[in-house]
């Protein structure tokens, strides 16, 4: 009888050692990578861990700006079904993590060095409290100004440099019938435009401030009214089909030369690229007038989940995500920079070695900034406050005046 059990229980811890040996690395990945540069970066990500043995279940929900996958993610979580990894970043990292939904993923970034290789700025969002709770795939600079080079040539203009040389480019695109500025007219697209405003005409003091420490002096400031003036004329320079237009599509407006600029991140890059449009020949990049560096880091956080197989799935994403390999194929589709500091950025173009030297040179001057329209600086409560007024003023005739003390008291309410 003993003998009986023995071989029972022999079996049993042998086909139980082969299961876990047999556990597949399993992934169902949600994320908003839809557009023509940004699917083309994350079958990147998705070819690496299918080669590693694992097996990839795409759960794409577009839209640029990430609003529509953060509501489905939500419904996810509540239900008890979380995916294996979620695009998200900034701090609702941090709210995820202390509404309990987050894994540790300490031990593979421990493993594998993330902290000496990481810069400090980066890796402060990657952690929740001490451990691991994201991985970073990119950074992205946020203040561009993208250019179709023929459109500028044939206009005699040059780059612009100050606020004033945009607005007289952009009146003289406009007199030669060329739409000036190509925008999308979807909150986050107004944030976007309205944190590179705000950088380039008040400054990274400023900036941090205002929409960073939400310091109410700052944000009744005249430099806001200034802020809010310039958004006013930018709004003059953008054509009548604006609303509801995704960001790509007033990408392509650039690449196909029907309008001349667009204030983008740099992911209009990976657009650009995407339609085998060269830097410095077809399209032009430069940052929007003024001093300082917008961030924003691109990341995947794992979520809790049952089961081995989705564990090593996320064990396996971590290590990927963050692999010197992955990290140059997936920013030079991209249009961003590797969030490791020791990739080689030989086969990068022109304006990723700006980004990158911008970045550098921000950092030792304390220029460096986080975005606030894409999550980086103040959580989604403040961010969406601020947002809202900011499109509301955008889409009426709303004063610069009124915008200012809708601001300051949409930001109080929040906090």
């Amino acid at each position: 009888m003993k003998l009986t059990k023995i071989l029972a229980a022999s079996v049993a811890l042998t086909i139980s050692a082969t299961s876990l040996a047999k556990a597949e690395p399993q992934a169902e990945v949600l994320h908003w990578w839809t557009s023509g540069g940004e699917a083309k970066s994350v079958a990147v990500l998705q070819k690496e861990f299918n080669a590693r043995g694992g097996t990839w279940t795409d759960m794409p929900v577009a839209g640029g700006g990430g609003d529509a996958a953060r509501t489905a993610l939500r419904a996810r979580v509540l239900s008890g079904n979380a995916p294996t990894a979620v695009q998200i970043k900034g701090l609702v990292i941090q709210e995820w993590y202390e509404e309990g939904a987050l894994a540790d993923i300490s031990d593979v970034a421990n493993e594998h060095n993330w902290g000496d290789v990481l810069p400090a700025e980066v890796a402060r969002h990657m952690k929740c409290d001490d451990i691991w709770c994201a991985a970073p795939v990119n950074i992205h600079r946020v203040d561009w100004i993208w250019a179709n080079a023929k459109v500028l040539a044939e206009n005699g203009i040059s780059m612009p440099t100050t606020w004033d040389e945009f607005n007289a480019a952009a009146k003289k695109l406009q007199a030669a019938g060329v739409i000036p500025l190509a925008h999308g007219g979807q909150a986050w697209q107004e944030a976007t435009m309205f944190e590179a405003v705000a950088l380039g005409v008040g400054g990274p003091e400023f900036y941090q401030k205002a929409l960073v420490e939400l310091d109410p002096a700052a944000l009744t400031s005249n430099t806001m009214v200034k802020v809010f003036d310039q958004m006013r004329t930018l709004r003059g320079f953008v054509d009548d089909n604006f609303s509801g237009r995704d960001w790509n599509l007033a990408t392509a407006m650039v690449i196909n030369g029907e309008a001349g600029f667009q204030i983008m991140g740099d992911w209009a890059k990976g657009e650009f690229l995407a339609a085998n449009k060269r830097p410095g020949i077809d399209f032009l990049c430069a940052s929007v007038p003024g001093e300082g560096f917008i961030y924003n880091v691109d990341s995947f956080a794992m979520f809790k989940v049952d089961g081995r197989d989705k564990q090593e799935g996320q064990k396996l994403l971590a290590e990927l995500i963050v692999g010197p390999s992955f990290q140059k194929a997936f920013n030079l589709n991209k249009g961003s920079i590797p969030a490791r500091v020791d990739v080689p950025l030989d086969d990068f173009d022109q304006c990723a070695h700006l980004s990158a030297e911008d970045m550098a040179a921000s950092a030792k001057v304390e220029a460096l900034v986080p975005s606030y329209a894409h999550g980086m600086a103040i959580r989604s409560v403040q961010s969406g406050a601020i947002t809202d007024v900011v499109t509301a003023h955008f889409n009426s005739d709303m004063s610069s005046a009124d915008a200012v003390q809708m601001l300051a008291k949409a930001v109080a309410n929040s906090l």
